[in-house]
């Protein structure tokens, strides 16, 4: 028998289960990554946590629905707003899209352009991954010292389209403006700048023991576990899986320059935190 706590209006999402006291409680929708993305239902006896079920979906709001009544340029924006984080990425995701589904030829300054700015919103999704990692697991510092360099890249890219969050800065065909002469030197400015500022992190971090014990031997994914539930990226990498899509399926420009795909059979935590610093450093 579960009976609803009516005594305080913030607790009416919390049941108790009378036959076993085991009390289920309602956490999110939360944020471990970006807002709202993930709904836990917590079993809790006393203050332990017995079972978890995860409820996933909560970000996309319909935008599949939404591009239906849109035509293709119209609805640019909007995938901005799929991965906030990762902005131009999307851009360039449905971009190409609709590129290869109507035979279009992009010019190759434009694609050099666009593979400029994925990198940089990649290195900004990672400096973002590093910041909020350090900060929950109780590293302030590097949160600081990692927003820090991000803002910078926020900077060039707003000196090129005019925003710093939400992009749009790619176009079906190509891009909307040519760079500007001061992107190339800030552009410069920064990758200068930044091993140095890598090692600051891993100054912080490397021989925290606060850091190392919840992260080493943590969330252990083996490979054949990566494989079987679709994992990418760092995930996939961590655990022992050299795959790129961008060495595997190169698009732009990818086939012609030369960068390391680094992995590790580890599969914890700590070998992906080290799988994104190695791509901050490349």
């Amino acid at each position: 028998m579960q009976v609803k706590n009516r005594l305080n209006p913030f607790f009416e999402n919390i049941t108790f289960d009378r036959e076993d006291n085991e009390m289920i409680l309602n956490f999110g929708p939360q944020h471990p990554s970006a807002h709202g993305q993930l709904r836990l239902m917590l079993h809790l006896q006393q203050e332990m946590i017995v079972k978890a079920h995860p409820d996933v979906g909560y970000l996309h709001r319909g935008m599949e629905k939404m591009a239906e009544n849109m035509i293709y340029n119209e609805f640019m924006p909007t995938t901005d707003r799929m991965d906030y984080i990762a902005s131009s990425s999307n851009n360039y995701g449905f971009a190409l899209s609709v590129e290869r589904l109507i035979g279009l030829e992009v010019p190759r300054r434009a694609k050099v352009i666009r593979m400029m700015l994925l990198e940089i919103n990649r290195i900004m999704s990672h400096l973002f991954w590093l910041a909020t990692t350090a900060l929950d697991i109780g590293a302030m510092t590097v949160f600081l010292f990692a927003f820090r360099e991000r803002e910078y890249l926020m900077d060039i890219i707003e000196g090129y389209c005019g925003a710093r969050l939400t992009h749009a800065a790619i176009r079906i065909g190509g891009v909307p403006l040519d760079i500007q002469d001061s992107f190339i030197a800030q552009l410069r400015a920064f990758l200068d700048k930044l091993p140095a500022n890598i090692k600051d992190y891993e100054d912080l971090l490397d021989t925290n023991r606060i850091w190392l014990m919840r992260m080493e031997e943590v969330g252990t994914i083996s490979k054949e576990m990566a494989l079987s539930w679709g994992c990418t990226g760092p995930m996939l990498r961590a655990s022992g899986v050299a795959w790129d899509i961008r060495k595997e399926e190169p698009y732009e420009l990818y086939d012609e320059v030369e960068f390391r795909v680094p992995y590790s059979d580890k599969g914890d935590n700590f070998a992906r935190y080290r799988i994104y610093m190695v791509r901050l450093e490349s």
